[in-house]
């Protein structure tokens, strides 16, 4: 159903925009005289197609929005976010194991690089 009405919405507003601008631009607003309000205007074709088309438009906007508000669930995202931590996530953190670290001297023929040279204090003079 919502489709529907966004599709007859959409083919609204394209004939909308279509007769708009087909009209001719006499100057001044609806209610300055040489709008829709004089008895000319109100005589045009155009003039009664465009206000007939907006008033659909106008309608088929509100079935939208009214539809639109049925289907919403009513929950916001910062509800969401105050749930607990999901069953399967660590508790503690991983502490890695001695595969995870550089080889040492005696597990290898390598000598320790400068940077993996235990820290000793210096000397005592």
């Amino acid at each position: 159903m919502e489709n529907v009405i966004l599709t007859v919405h959409l083919i609204l507003a394209l004939m909308l925009i279509g007769v708009v601008l087909l009209q001719r631009s006499e100057g001044g607003g609806l209610l300055s005289g040489g709008g829709a309000m004089s008895a000319r205007g109100a005589a045009n074709a155009l003039t009664k197609l465009t206000w007939g088309l907006a008033a659909a438009f106008i309608a088929t906007s509100i079935a939208l929005t009214l539809l639109a508000a049925q289907n919403s669930e009513g929950t916001s995202v910062v509800d969401q976010a105050e749930t607990e931590a999901p069953a399967d996530a660590p508790v503690a953190p991983v502490v890695p194991t001695g595969d995870l670290l550089p080889p040492s001297a005696a597990d290898g023929d390598q000598a320790p690089a400068a940077d993996d040279a235990p820290l000793t204090p210096p000397p005592a003079n």
